[in-house]
């Protein structure tokens, strides 16, 4: 009797063991699917696309990581047959600096434009000299002297 309950304990802590084991691969290819690009719909992650194609993707992320590989293994794999253009964040390499660089660099090049911009104008904006008031009040008193009945 005592080692009837003996094997069922051992049947029931390996049966908790696997599925502890197989939520861990779950959630291992739920975040690989949201790290790699859906290569038909192309604006959605490959855990977000319905495409056919993207369960195909699921299911062979799954089969790897059931073989033992790693993340990086994983990704490399999906690199290789689809491109660098199937990871959902493109990585850091010389040939995606301005990628990554180029919003920074537009926003850094808009201020500096705006602040050349600002300083022509506070520049621009001089007192007048005494000749050109008087040039100015002539002309209002001028302008005022046509425009009255």
């Amino acid at each position: 009797m005592k080692m009837r309950h003996t094997m069922l304990l051992m049947a029931w802590a390996a049966l908790a063991l696997q599925a502890r084991a197989d939520a861990g691969l779950e959630q291992r290819e739920g975040a690989l699917a949201a790290k790699l690009r859906c290569v038909v719909c192309q604006n959605q992650t490959v855990a977000e696309s319905q495409a056919p194609i993207a369960k195909d993707m699921r299911e062979e992320i799954k089969a790897q990581l059931a073989q033992g590989r790693s993340d990086a293994e994983v990704v490399a794999f999906f690199e290789q047959r689809y491109g660098s253009f199937v990871r959902y964040t493109p990585p850091w390499r010389p040939s995606t600096w301005l990628l990554w660089c180029g919003p920074f660099l537009a926003v850094f090049a808009g201020l500096a434009l705006l602040r050349r911009t600002l300083k022509q104008r506070s520049a621009g904006a001089m007192p007048l000299t005494p000749a050109e008031r008087e040039r100015a009040n002539d002309w209002l008193q001028q302008t005022d002297e046509e425009n009255r009945p």
